[in-house]
């Protein structure tokens, strides 16, 4: 089988795991592509293994069966730019803290590739967000989507920013707010959590639009059909505005029209039996953790 791996950053602890996750691949007589900073890294480390190598604009095809990410919830959303809509599975190996979409224990990636091997899985399709403009925005690139939140939010101001929101082409509001995330169902657990949206299961048809410190104090997070078309248009005190796509950042000036919708594509996310959803809701967020139970 053909696998890729990628990471962002090796850890003086992490170096030992990598190197017991690539020794397993070889076993299983897996055709390793490795990221080629992510393998400079491990060189550098003294971890040498026999692999090809690619990068963010070649070297990966359909014909990839696994894309391991290892490091934190940022850098499987960092992975996710690499696979795009090429229908890799992807699976990440958490050596971050919370771990919410690498869900894997590094202390485990021998069972991940046994698992793997046996097939021993199931695939979860994962909705995405896509922006578009009323022109090119040289900082955002090709890479229009994300998988976790797209948000608008202010820039050099303390000052609230005005985001007029739109519903397949129907006025809804007008936040007077820090700014605005627009959410998917795997990015409910993220950022918009953390300003008081839901928690959606992943395979719901949903978007969640969750403002940011709004000054509208009955303001709520809305849940809405993930075919609905936002439209958003940004005012306030400075010239310019911020919009993320995950972690990647672009300024925009204000007036511009943005356009949110669902990407035509899905992101294909590795689940095993032993890590599932509702497992880490329980594990990561500590549901039901109370000393009567």
């Amino acid at each position: 089988m053909k696998v890729a791996v990628y990471g962002q950053t090796i850890h003086e602890s992490d170096g030992k795991y990598i190197a017991e996750l690539l020794r397993e691949l070889e076993r299983v007589d897996a055709k390793i592509s490795i990221e080629r900073d992510f393998q400079e890294q491990l060189a550098n480390r003294g971890l040498n293994f026999t692999s090809n190598t690619f990068s963010q604009s070649d070297g990966l095809d359909a014909g990839f069966e696994l894309f391991i990410s290892i490091g934190g919830d940022g850098t499987m959303l960092r992975a996710v730019t690499f696979i795009g809509n090429k229908g890799i599975p992807i699976v990440g190996v958490n050596t971050g803290r919370l771990g919410f979409l690498s869900t894997f224990k590094k202390e485990d990636v021998k069972k991940l590739v046994t698992e793997f091997a046996a097939n021993n899985f199931s695939i979860e399709e994962r909705s995405l967000v896509e922006i578009s403009l009323d022109d090119d925005t040289s900082e955002l690139g090709d890479i229009n989507y994300a998988l976790n939140e797209v948000t608008v939010s202010r820039k050099d101001t303390t000052s609230m920013i005005t985001v007029e929101t739109y519903l397949d082409e129907e006025y809804l509001t007008s936040y007077w707010a820090d700014g605005l995330i627009v959410a998917t169902p795997t990015g409910s657990t993220g950022y918009s959590l953390s300003c008081g949206g839901p928690v959606m299961a992943p395979t719901a048809k949903s978007l969640v639009l969750t403002p940011i410190a709004p000054h509208n104090l009955n303001a709520r997070p809305l849940v809405i059909s993930d075919d609905t078309e936002i439209r958003l248009k940004v005012s306030g005190r400075e010239e310019n505005h911020l919009v993320s796509l995950d972690s990647r950042i672009a300024t925009i000036p204000n007036g511009k029209e943005i356009r949110i919708r669902k990407s035509n594509f899905t992101i294909k996310m590795v689940e095993y039996k032993s890590e599932s959803f509702l497992k880490t809701l329980r594990n990561k967020l500590l549901w039901g953790e109370d000393r009567r139970n």
